[in-house]
């Protein structure tokens, strides 16, 4: 199972694209409501996610999203819930993903230490000790990706097929939906 997590103030595109993308390769997705089911996005747009954050079945949990957004990405790293999940990914060897603002949780966390990983620029010193490529818009290491930012945010859920569900897989989404290599 992914879950992509929600907080109000999330980065509408961002967390709806790769939701999308997701979906299109026939992998189970839920989004997960930080403070209830209905969230609302940084600009304005509601969504009633699937289960709550602490309604997320850990062990089924194959992956976990943080989308960014202000005021998204803090709203993720307050959620004692959101912080049980990452701790539970970290500790059994799930994939565990971010993007633009949201990277920054993980880095206060430590987990990207040592690690290849990005974010949106203004956000990259909060990724305490990684190694920032300066031209890399999505980054993999090991179980980590992250992303930029909302400009690649079908990039970034292509890769996630990539990884989840085959090359072959990402590349009939990628086709379908007319997205550049």
């Amino acid at each position: 199972m992914i879950y992509v997590f929600l907080a109000d103030g999330f980065e509408t595109v961002e967390a709806l694209a790769v939701v999308d993308v997701l979906r299109r390769a026939k992998l189970e997705v839920r989004t997960a409501g930080v403070g209830g089911r209905t969230v609302t996005s940084a600009h304005g747009v509601p969504v009633v996610c699937d289960v709550t954050a602490g309604e997320v079945d850990k062990e089924a949990m194959e992956l976990l999203f943080l989308p960014g957004g202000i005021p998204g990405t803090p709203n993720l790293e307050a959620s004692g819930e959101v912080q049980d999940c990452i701790t539970y990914a970290a500790e059994h060897d799930r994939w565990i993903t971010a993007i633009c603002a949201a990277p920054s949780i993980l880095g206060h966390r430590g987990l990207l230490e040592g690690r290849t990983a990005t974010s949106f620029p203004t956000f990259q010193k909060e990724l305490r000790g990684a190694n920032i490529p300066a031209d890399a818009y999505v980054c993999v290491d090991g179980r980590y990706v992250t992303g930029r930012g909302m400009g690649v945010a079908v990039e970034f859920g292509l890769k996630l097929v990539e990884l989840l569900a085959g090359k072959e897989a990402s590349d009939a989404i990628r086709g379908s939906i007319q997205c550049r290599e």
